[in-house]
C-alpha cells in the first residue's frame, strides 16, 4: 500500500490545528494545558501569553487560580529538563517517566562534576530533610548543605536536590501580575498525592502525537529527551497511521487526528519565547524556513500564514509599553495590518492600562 506523502504546508496546518492556532477556542485553561502536554515556562508569563494566543477570551486570573489551588504546577525538571507548567495530574504521571532523562543529564552537568567523589544520594536525603522543614529556594538549600559539606560548592549541592528530586515551584511564583522567588517543594507534598508508580510511556507518546503530530521517532525524542522510543512506536504501530514527509522520513499519527487542507488560512499569532510549538521536532521546517536561521532573536515568535516570519519583544516605558516586532521577510500591506492588529491586542492583554504602541521593522541577517 502506498504511504501518503505530506507536504511542509500540510504538516504546518496539522500542527496549527492541534495547537489551537488556526482559531482560538473556548476551553478551560487547565484543559488546554493538558491538551498541549504542558507548556514550557522558564519565563513565568510565557504560559499566559501562549494561552492568550489559543483561548478565546482568556482570563489570566483563571490560570493563576489554578496554580494557587494546586490544580496546576510549575514543575522544575520535565521535558528537556526544563520548567513546565502542567496540570497536577500530569505532573504526577509524567515526572516519573522523565526521571531517567534527569539522572542522565545530571551525570554530565557541571554541578555533578563539582560534587565528584561525594555520595549524591546522601546529599539528596539531606536536602529532603531541609524541604520537610519548609519550602525554600535551591540557593538556600545549597547554603544549608554547605554547612555539612563546607569544601563543596553550595550552588552544586543545591542543584543536586533541584535536579534529582521531583520538585515544583510554589506560588506566588508564576502568578499573573505578581511574582516571587523560585521557592521549591516536593511535588508529592505540594499536591498531596504520590507520583504514579507505573506511568505509561505509550500514553505519553500518544498524547505527544495528538498535540504535535504527525511526527517521527526523532521528533518525539527531541520533545522529551526520552530514549528507546523506536520500540514504543513499533508497539503502537498497529494503532497509528503512517505517512512520509517530502524528505522521505516516516511519520506517525493518530488515526482520527485533525488534518486540515493545506490551503486553510492561518491567522497571525505572537507566541512566547519558549513555546513548545517551535521546540518539539527534530525537523522544524514545518514551522520555519531554514534560510531564517541565524537571524536576530529577541523574545517571542511571529507567525504569518502559519510560518515563522519574525520575532518580537516588549519594551516597558514609564508611561506604557512598546511591542517591537522584527520581521524576517517583507510583509504585504495586508500582512502588516494583521500583524499590527494582533500586536495591539496582545499589548491590551499584557499592559491594559498603559500608553502602548507597536513598532514593526524588517531585520537584517546579523544581530
Amino acid at each position: 500500500m502506498t504511504v501518503p506523502v505530506l507536504t511542509r504546508r500540510q504538516l504546518n496546518r496539522a500542527i496549527l490545528a492541534r495547537q489551537m492556532l488556526l482559531a482560538r477556542e473556548r476551553a478551560p485553561a487547565i484543559e488546554v494545558v493538558e491538551r498541549l502536554v504542558g507548556m514550557q515556562a522558564q519565563v513565568p508569563t510565557d504560559p499566559y501569553t501562549g494561552l492568550w494566543s489559543r483561548i478565546e477570551g482568556f482570563d489570566p486570573g483563571e490560570l493563576s487560580r489554578a496554580i494557587e489551588d494546586r490544580r496546576a504546577v510549575r514543575m522544575v525538571m520535565l521535558m528537556r529538563t526544563t520548567i513546565h507548567l502542567v496540570s497536577a495530574r500530569n505532573a504526577l504521571e509524567i515526572r516519573p517517566l522523565i526521571q531517567p532523562v534527569v539522572e542522565r543529564q545530571w551525570r554530565y552537568s557541571p554541578f555533578a562534576r563539582a560534587l565528584a567523589g561525594l555520595d549524591v544520594d546522601e546529599v539528596v536525603a539531606a536536602g529532603l530533610k531541609l524541604l520537610a522543614e519548609r519550602p525554600q529556594t535551591a540557593g538556600a538549600i545549597g547554603k544549608r548543605l554547605a554547612e555539612r559539606w563546607p569544601d563543596r560548592d553550595p550552588a552544586s549541592l543545591g542543584y543536586a536536590v533541584r535536579w534529582l528530586v521531583p520538585l515544583v515551584q510554589v506560588p506566588p511564583r508564576g502568578l499573573w501580575g505578581r511574582g516571587g522567588q523560585p521557592v521549591l517543594e516536593t511535588a508529592e507534598r505540594w499536591l498531596g498525592k504520590p507520583l504514579v508508580s507505573q506511568p505509561s510511556i505509550d500514553d505519553l507518546v500518544l498524547r505527544y502525537l495528538a498535540a504535535f503530530g504527525p511526527a517521527s521517532v526523532k521528533d518525539v525524542g527531541v520533545w522529551s529527551w526520552l530514549t528507546g522510543l523506536g520500540e514504543v512506536i513499533e508497539r503502537l504501530r498497529p494503532r497509528l497511521r503512517t505517512f512520509r514527509d517530502e524528505a522521505g522520513r516516516e511519520l506517525f499519527d493518530l488515526p482520527d487526528a485533525p488534518m486540515p487542507d493545506a490551503g486553510v488560512p492561518a491567522p497571525v499569532r505572537l507566541l512566547p519565547e519558549f513555546d513548545n510549538l517551535l521546540l518539539s521536532h527534530d525537523d522544524r521546517t514545518r514551522m520555519g524556513d531554514p534560510a531564517f536561521r541565524g537571524r536576530p532573536w529577541w523574545h517571542g515568535s511571529l507567525l504569518v500564514d502559519g510560518f515563522l516570519a519574525g520575532t518580537w519583544r516588549q519594551e516597558r516605558r514609564n508611561d506604557g509599553m512598546t511591542l517591537r516586532i522584527g520581521t524576517y521577510r517583507p510583509l504585504t500591506d495586508a500582512e502588516l495590518a494583521d500583524v499590527g492588529a494582533e500586536a495591539s491586542d496582545l499589548l491590551g492583554f499584557l499592559a491594559p492600562d498603559g500608553a502602548n504602541d507597536v513598532a514593526i521593522a524588517e531585520l537584517g541577517e546579523a544581530a
